[in-house]
């Protein structure tokens, strides 16, 4: 068997996945290591057979899947953030990557480390890869080194050991800040809904407009007045059953369809009237509700009000389900290809307007290649252009960061012209997925017997120690400064301090929402390029 896998690495590849998926499904007191598994089980592997390898392509490949679908999806929301808290969030993510590199500064001194170990814990505490292949470039391009394998394989053993602690340190760093600030992370999500896209729970109501005031008041100045984030639907007066707009004027006794969520709805209710019940309302005689897959590329990435439904059809878009998330379809809201769309019209527009979206399961799963592939090459090109900083230190965002930093500008613009650049949901996840497992198997494997080696010769417990207080401590103070005096939401923090992909997969299971995708989506382009800036200075400057 070992011998079958030495000689079929991509055997040894889907073995290793597929041991790591089941392992981090275990629970340990509540809680699981998720994907993260997948590394330790490499590292078990790795250090099994030092002939067990996997080509580094492999390695590049996980990455660019992983970091090039992260940017496409987070990149509409990394730029609303910008905008918002821009100045504020990036101030703080490079101070809390100075503090970390000064951390490691402290325990360089403190245990007397040589340089190549620490930039090598620096490294695998933060989880960068990218910072540790810097330092390698600089070695093997300088003359000056003339121990450059002895050099690299410190460097690799400091990162080895300290690679695991970068994981498992800040997830333990999370899960014991959340308990000393008191998190509560409904009430948090509650509070971010209108900034990032959380996972709601939409509801409907009917209500009777019993307050003098709101009637002769049209839909647009109520819902402008009062920032209602609630869609209204059909409207049941004298006149009969009517579907509303934006010109509409309530009367009263007018019975209204609303769709939003129940501390919304709420609102509405305690300004317009009462909750009823009318069954007039489930009554699909006259109109129908449908819901319909978006798959239409002419749609796709084109904001609702940009349709010009009033005028093609008499319909009204009550929701949108994007994945698991149901959402208020409001007239900013963009499409994406795959969202299913929940609308009422007349019976007679239905098939004309599953014509206009598309309404195909098929083709709203397809990847365009031409697009997806074009944007990875960009990605690929930006990650290979040298940047020069002062003092002749030179690095490249590689192949995590070029193809994030495209990935995102592309999944911001949605489309160019014709070209659709986001990818459908379903297949933006798959491809995270199989990125994400690939990269931590292959780390994993290579890392393996360097591992086992550097644990018998006895150097593991110092290192240890090293990247535990860098990772665990680290995280901490990050944590608490931004929470307590930067006033930065918890849930976009843990954003923040996802170093490594792992370690956002727990924070999404932990908030229970994607805003911790946000906050990684803005750190790591600035964290990449200021980690793999001070690991070369802290090997360079502490020679």
């Amino acid at each position: 068997m070992s011998e079958l896998m030495s000689n079929n690495p991509l055997l040894l590849l889907f073995v290793v996945a597929a041991l790591g998926y089941l392992l981090g499904k275990v629970k340990i007191m509540g809680s699981s290591l998720g994907v993260a598994a997948v590394l330790f089980v490499g590292l078990g592997f790795g250090a099994l057979d030092p002939d067990y390898n996997v080509p580094s392509l492999l390695f590049q490949l996980g990455i660019i899947l992983f970091v090039y679908s992260i940017g496409l999806s987070s990149g509409p929301a990394f730029f609303n953030s910008f905008k918002s808290n821009g100045w504020r969030d990036i101030g703080f993510i490079v101070a809390m990557t100075a503090l970390t590199a000064t951390l490691a500064v402290g325990v360089f001194f403190l245990f007397d480390y040589s340089a190549a170990t620490i930039t090598g814990i620096y490294a695998g505490s933060t989880t960068n890869t990218p910072a540790l292949a810097g330092v390698l470039d600089i070695i093997s391009n300088n003359p000056a080194y003339t121990d450059k394998n002895s050099l690299s394989n410190i460097l690799a053993v400091g990162y080895t050991f300290s690679y695991p602690l970068g994981v498992i340190g800040v997830m333990a760093a999370i899960k014991i800040m959340e308990k000393l600030l008191k998190v509560n992370y409904q009430e948090e999500k509650i509070k971010l809904r209108k900034t990032y896209p959380v996972d709601d729970e939409i509801t409907s109501a009917v209500i009777q407009i019993t307050n003098p005031d709101v009637a002769g008041m049209q839909i647009r100045d109520l819902a402008s007045s009062e920032g209602w984030d609630v869609v209204f639907g059909r409207i049941k007066g004298k006149e009969g059953m009517l579907l509303s707009d934006w010109s509409t004027t309530f009367k009263l006794n007018d019975k209204v369809f609303i769709v939003g969520q129940s501390y919304d709805i709420d609102k509405v209710v305690d300004r317009m009237g009462i909750k009823t019940d009318d069954s007039d309302f489930y009554n699909r005689k006259e109109h129908d509700v449908r819901r319909i897959f978006v798959s239409n590329p002419d749609v796709v990435g084109q904001k609702i009000s940009a349709l010009n439904l009033n005028q093609r059809f008499h319909t009204v878009i009550t929701r949108i389900r994007r994945g698991d998330m149901d959402m208020l379809a409001q007239a900013d809201t963009v499409l994406e290809q795959g969202d299913r769309i929940q609308f009422i019209a007349r019976r007679k527009d239905l098939d004309a307007l599953s014509r206009f979206f598309g309404d195909s399961y098929y083709e709203s799963s397809r990847i365009n290649l031409f697009s997806f592939g074009l944007g990875i090459a960009l990605g690929l090109i930006v990650g290979a252009i040298p940047i020069v900083l002062p003092g002749g230190i030179q690095f490249k965002l590689g192949f995590a960061g070029g193809p994030l930093v495209v990935g995102l500008l592309l999944g911001a613009l949605r489309r160019t012209g014709p070209i659709v650049w986001t990818l459908p949901y379903g297949a933006d996840v798959t491809l995270r997925q199989l990125g994400l497992i690939i990269l931590l198997a292959v780390i994993g494997i290579q890392s393996g017997n360097t591992f086992l080696t550097s644990f018998q010769g006895g150097e593991w417990a110092l290192i240890l120690l090293g990247a535990a207080i860098i990772a665990i401590l680290g995280t901490m103070i990050a944590l608490y400064i931004g929470y307590k005096w930067v006033k930065i939401p918890f849930s976009l923090l843990l954003g923040f301090v996802s170093n490594q992909p792992a370690i956002l997969d727990f924070s999404q299971e932990v908030t229970g929402n994607r805003v911790p995708t946000i906050g990684y989506s803005l750190m790591f382009p600035i964290a990449l390029v200021m980690k793999i800036l001070f690991a070369q200075l802290l090997f360079i400057l502490l020679q």
